[in-house]
């Protein structure tokens, strides 16, 4: 069986944003969180990358290279997505309202 990571809003120990990139954020409808979401990884062409399961206080994160990117969530709740573009290495945050 494959899994993700636990999605926590801490990052793993020994992770280096002055030389990682990280996209990391949470999944929300009306305010609150949405655990249990899939939230996929798509690069700048739209293509898929990688998928993480929402943790129950909606949080995700995806380690990926500078570059424009696109984090779509997908849900009971409903569908959301946000664009990043990302010139370089650090902590990259956004709220994906879904609806």
């Amino acid at each position: 069986m494959c899994g993700a990571p636990d999605q926590t809003v801490s990052l793993p120990a020994g992770t280096d944003l002055e030389k990682e990139t990280v996209l990391a954020g949470r999944v929300v409808a009306g305010g609150d969180p949405v655990g249990g979401a899939f939230v996929r990884l798509l690069d700048g062409t739209g293509e898929f990358t990688a998928e993480v399961v929402s943790s129950a206080s909606g949080d995700f994160r995806f380690f990926a290279a500078p570059g424009s990117w696109t984090v779509r969530a997908l849900s009971r709740s409903g569908n959301g997505q946000s664009d990043f573009v990302v010139d370089g290495p650090g902590l990259h945050q956004t709220e994906i309202t879904v609806a």
